[in-house]
């Protein structure tokens, strides 16, 4: 498959093989989110935002493979690199209880593993932050973020509207994006919501106030007429652009009156980068773009990992308040995401995200379709909102019928992720069938 020139081409989709090959996952499968009957050929042809599925059907996948594939498919500089190791078996060991070396001495090894990608998150990211905790997923980065933070005092939280930071029970107390995602689960307590605006109108209408703070949350904290005592609260947490709730981008005010907020009452942030981080954004992290400072950052997805990031303080000293088997002993995932931080800073990617970003961004805008009421997001994490769900609906399913892999978010969303290496006409050719899809859906 080359790059350069291959072009989406379906023939039928689902296929026969698809069909029968969901058929027989569903024999034994629970029900989980799946959205179409997309099957992916993990052995067949797959480069950069294009893959193949099991009929043969060549797909241009702008969905990072669920946000989870930040270089796409079969990047060379990732395949060479990985081919060139003499990786270990098992490649996944118990790494909280044994340490795990990849050659002598750790600063230089044969290749990079858990201690090495540890090393390179703290190198990439700011804010005094020099301590990292590995995990297996954005849910357990979430859960350790949040524990260090109720470690370090405080039984009250607070979690913004429209929010989604994963499936395990602490998580899903702090998810305000749809009611599918906890209902009928036992909660947290103490956890409050708070408005989450992205807007002018947004920001002025549901975050300022004319109470004695200003805002909502500094009303609430206010030490003569406030109902909550900031002592009590644990930390606020926030997704620097939602995900699974609409692609919203936070207000920059909204973004400096929390930074007033973490000042005057001591409060701890933490900045939910599941999806928003490694580069997404054109910033390595989005709250890089925010005048805000976290305390705490969970990353997931494209680094293969989970991990919770934060200064020495801020952690327990005591063994056991954090533990994991498999936490830091996946050699082969913490190898993916090591090489995967340095190909985005070896070739520049987030220039490449900022530039095709913006590229994405107005061709969409200018398309001036009657049905798309809004183009939204940063760098290549970009959300098109429609006038209906069921407009948007019916736009993913044309989309894939052209061989444009799209996925839905907040109502009436649909989300937009190619790789952080996207080429300009790739760019073209995914906004292409995105808009006769969006065409098809109206008739025209």
């Amino acid at each position: 498959m080359d790059r350069a020139t291959v072009e989406p081409q379906v023939d039928a989709i689902p296929g026969e093989r698809a069909r029968r090959w969901v058929s027989y996952h569903h024999e034994f499968a629970a029900p989980s989110t799946y959205v179409y009957e997309f099957v992916l050929d993990a052995q067949g042809e797959a480069i950069g935002p294009f893959c193949t599925d099991v009929d043969g059907n060549v797909l241009l996948d702008f969905t990072g493979h669920v946000g989870a594939a930040p270089l796409g498919y079969n990047n060379p500089t990732i395949r060479e690199r990985v081919t060139a190791f003499d990786l270990p078996d098992p490649t996944k060991i118990a790494g909280q209880d044994f340490y795990v070396s990849a050659g002598y001495p750790p600063d230089d090894p044969d290749f990079p593993g858990p201690s090495q990608l540890m090393e390179r998150l703290v190198d990439v990211t700011e804010y005094g932050m020099d301590t990292v905790f590995l995990s297996n997923s954005g849910a357990e980065a979430v859960e350790n973020a949040i524990k260090i933070c109720y470690a370090a005092g405080g039984h009250r939280a607070f979690t913004t509207d429209g929010a989604f930071h994963g499936r395990t029970l602490g998580a899903l107390s702090l998810n305000r994006s749809k009611t599918a995602h906890r209902k009928g689960y036992p909660e947290i307590p103490g956890v409050v919501s708070i408005p989450f605006p992205s807007t002018d109108e947004a920001y002025e209408r549901d975050w300022l106030t004319d109470g004695p703070g200003g805002n909502v949350v500094a009303d609430r904290l206010d030490p003569e007429q406030g109902v909550i005592d900031p002592d009590e609260v644990a930390y606020l947490i926030l997704e620097p652009i939602q995900g699974e709730g609409g692609y919203h981008v936070a207000h920059p005010a909204f973004a400096r009156d929390l930074e007033s907020l973490r000042e005057r009452f001591d409060l701890r942030i933490v900045a939910d980068e599941i999806q928003s981080g490694l580069g997404r954004t054109g910033e390595f992290w989005a709250v890089d773009g925010l005048e805000l400072t976290p305390d705490v950052i969970a990353s997931a997805k494209g680094l293969r990992v989970g991990a919770t990031i934060s200064r020495a303080e801020c952690f327990p000293d005591e063994q056991g308040r954090l533990s994991s088997t498999w936490g830091a002993g996946d050699v082969l995932a913490a190898l993916q995401g090591a090489l995967t931080i340095d190909v985005v800073r070896e070739e520049n990617l987030l220039e490449n995200v900022r530039v095709r970003g913006k590229r994405l961004r107005g061709l969409l805008s200018d398309a001036g379709r009657e049905s798309m009421v809004d183009v939204r997001g940063r760098g290549l994490m970009v959300g098109v909102e429609f006038d209906t769900e069921a407009r948007r609906d019916e736009v993913m399913a044309a989309a894939m019928r052209r061989g444009l892999l799209t996925l839905g978010c907040g109502y009436k969303t649909l989300r937009l992720l190619p790789p952080l290496d996207v080429t300009e006409r790739e760019i073209d050719l995914g906004v292409e069938l995105f808009l006769e899809a969006v065409a098809a859906s109206e008739g025209i």
